[in-house]
């Protein structure tokens, strides 16, 4: 047996916890080394250069050949990935009123606030009309998923029987690139762990450590508690082997990546592997990248009430649900606004006429935390997005007496 075999065949998970310890371990020894560093961005960058073009053609392919009656399984996995994001921003809030936290604001950010929600959804809008190639360019997914449904229903109406199997054929390839890709994971995570040990340490700890534990809390809470009850309303059995299955071939890379976007393939062969319909996932796993942000959701509310107790501000029944509703709507533009939910933070401070000066003061201490808050946020956001898409594929199979291939190849016979 070939080393290349030997290598492809064993363990993924193992040799990413394997690539987990030595990169730590050399960022502590040899940080000076900081080529290994490079490895980790060769692998995020390679995955990002190829999610794009990936999720365009698995759309189109899918678009072009599905079935009918797949249309109620979009309007539950839309609901439910808005009712998590609602319930992340009410366990925030819950949080905050129970454990209070307070800062030290410091000098002000100069990154610019991204304006009213009004603005945000426009932004969002002219997204998903522009031009295709751009989108494909830059990795704008609102505007890659308009594009890709477009052109997929064009050919579904037009096309010959010949063009849509090419077409399939072509989503294979690109599945094909994307294992490739994955092969080097271990090597990858190993040069992200090492970055990570090297820059920020344990350090990060000392000055704000009960703001990160109130972040990371709410985050576990939605991963372990919230996110499995969910799965369980639709698949009426225990979720943990599907909730831990996700956490560990998805939640991992995503916690290291701290991109979506790059773990949207791996996202699509945990899919592969769980055995749902490729016409389904191909669109659910990029949307959910999208407007699937509880962890978004959880960090927006959490920096805004954390300042409205440093400032004193009361925060009545009222105002919390509202910021509850408008984090909701927030977290799902998250994914569309450069740094992501940290600079959509003076949009819900904004409720309580907190000034922007103040609002982008929070937002430079998010920056601060953020190799831990957004890799956590990160990992919950991805792995849920393939949990929510198993627990509606099995729902929707048990509901039409279909057999259900509960965890796919990672079945032990149930």
């Amino acid at each position: 047996m070939s080393f290349i075999q030997k290598w492809t065949e064993s363990s993924l998970i193992l040799k990413i916890i394997i690539g987990m310890v030595i990169g730590a371990v050399l960022g502590v020894i040899v940080p000076q080394w900081s080529f290994i560093g490079f490895f980790g961005k060769i692998f995020v960058e390679a995955l990002k250069s190829i999610a794009p073009l990936l999720v365009f053609i698995l759309v189109a392919s899918a678009i072009s050949q599905a079935k009918t009656g797949i249309g109620s399984k979009y309007k539950i996995i839309i609901a439910i990935f808005l009712l998590a994001n609602f319930i992340a921003a009410v366990v925030a809030t819950i949080a905050c009123f129970v454990f209070p936290v307070s800062i030290h604001l410091s000098a002000a950010s100069s990154a610019a606030s991204p304006g009213g929600l009004a603005d945000i959804l426009g932004g969002m809008v002219l997204k998903i009309f522009s031009n295709p190639i751009k989108s494909l360019s830059e990795g704008e997914y609102l505007g890659i998923l308009f594009w890709s449904i477009i052109i997929g229903i064009a050919l579904k109406m037009v096309a010959s029987d010949a063009t849509k199997d090419f077409l399939s054929d072509i989503a294979e390839v690109f599945s094909k690139i994307v294992y490739f890709i994955i092969q080097f994971a271990p090597i990858g995570v190993m040069g992200l762990v090492f970055t990570s040990v090297c820059e920020s340490g344990l350090s990060i700890f000392s000055q704000y450590g009960e703001l990160i534990f109130l972040i990371v809390g709410c985050i576990l809470i939605m991963a372990f508690i919230i996110n499995p009850l969910i799965s369980f309303v639709l698949l009426k059995r225990n979720p943990y082997p599907l909730a831990l299955t996700c956490y560990k071939e998805s939640g991992i890379t995503a916690f290291f990546s701290r991109s979506s976007a790059a773990n949207i393939p791996i996202n699509m062969q945990l899919c592969e592997k769980l055995g749902l319909d490729r016409d389904f996932y191909s669109i659910t796993i990029p949307l959910g990248s999208t407007i699937n942000t509880n962890g978004a959701a959880v960090t927006i509310a959490v920096m805004t009430l954390v300042t409205c107790h440093t400032m004193g501000i009361p925060v009545h029944l009222t105002w919390a649900l509202l910021l509850c509703a408008v984090t909701t709507l927030a977290a799902c533009c998250a994914s569309g606004v450069v740094g992501g939910s940290l600079l959509l933070i003076p949009l819900t401070c904004s409720l309580f006429g907190i000034s922007q000066d103040i609002s982008m003061q929070v937002v430079a201490v998010g920056f601060i935390i953020s190799v831990i808050q957004d890799s956590f946020e990160t990992a919950l956001n991805s792995a849920s997005d393939v949990l929510f898409t198993a627990a509606t594929e099995y729902y929707t199979r048990a509901k039409n007496d279909e057999p259900v291939y509960y965890l796919g190849e990672f079945s032990k016979g149930d």
